[in-house]
């Protein structure tokens, strides 16, 4: 394993993690939970898992990323904010 590789992505998820709880958009926040998945896929990847980087890659940056976006485009807002 390369550790300066491992402390990047790990930085980068720190970062995506911050930034998805402290957006006020939900659309934003769902596209930087997307974010966050693929780089933990990266993460697992890095580290020999190739199974969990590839259920993580399908199912997390995947498909859970679509479901969200979708519900937020079918959810109304109710304020002008």
């Amino acid at each position: 394993m390369i550790w300066q590789f491992d402390i990047i992505i790990l930085i980068f998820l720190v970062v995506a993690a911050i930034i998805s709880l402290r957006l006020k958009d939900l659309l934003g926040a769902s596209m930087v939970f997307g974010i966050y998945s693929f780089l933990i896929c990266l993460l697992w990847a890095e580290m020999g898992a190739v199974d969990v980087a590839f259920t993580e890659a399908a199912v997390g940056a995947g498909v859970s990323t679509v479901i969200m976006i979708a519900t937020v485009f079918s959810t109304t807002r109710r304020s002008k904010d």
